[in-house]
């Protein structure tokens, strides 16, 4: 029965600092990169989107919704791409040249100026999308950063940035893709789009 009780505190805590690392966004900011999306919706500009790890999945996520979800309610469908997707051509470029050109090689193939790059990373540090926001931002590509507490470089190179007031790995990417659904939700249900 301890046992019991001790877990249901510990989900207690957990479950509120949750709570607090979503009630650390800022709405303004979010309003922004909805603005983004939309703006390169109606320039018929390409959305790329990478990341590690949980990251890298809820990257698999966003550009699925994006794709589908948000591009059902519209006339023209968002033209969407997770980077982080094709297995064969990460491990070539990782194997071939370094991990940390797996994004920006991918970005050299397909990205063009006004199009956007959006990095995800709890850290805001991982080399490889650090790359991949230096090329972006050089080559004029809209750039959004989705970071965890402590920022990173990531946070300094990006246009837009979203802070996770929390460094907790699973909470902060948890409250990444809370960002990710809104984003698409913004158009799944015309909440302004």
């Amino acid at each position: 029965m301890r046992q019991a009780v001790g877990m249901k505190q510990w989900i207690e805590a957990y479950l509120e600092a949750q709570k607090r690392a979503v009630d650390s966004l800022n709405p303004a900011q979010l309003v922004g990169l909805v603005e983004t999306l939309k703006e390169a919706h109606a320039s018929d500009r390409q959305i790329f989107i990478a990341g590690n790890g949980g990251s890298a999945s809820n990257a698999s996520h966003f550009a699925v919704d994006l794709g589908k979800g948000a591009s059902d309610k519209l006339a023209r469908r968002f033209r969407v791409l997770s980077l982080t997707d094709n297995t064969a051509w990460i491990t070539a470029l990782g194997n071939d040249y370094s991990y940390d050109d797996v994004y920006v090689k991918q970005l050299m193939n397909y990205g063009r100026a006004g199009d956007v790059f959006i990095g995800v990373s709890v850290s805001g540090n991982s080399p490889n999308l650090v790359k991949a926001h230096e090329w972006a931002k050089a080559n004029d590509l809209r750039t959004i950063a989705l970071v965890g507490g402590k920022r990173g470089r990531m946070a300094e190179l990006a246009e837009q940035v979203v802070v996770v007031g929390d460094t907790h790995y699973g909470r902060v990417e948890d409250v990444q893709m809370h960002i990710l659904h809104l984003l698409c939700y913004a158009f799944i249900e015309n909440a302004g789009a």
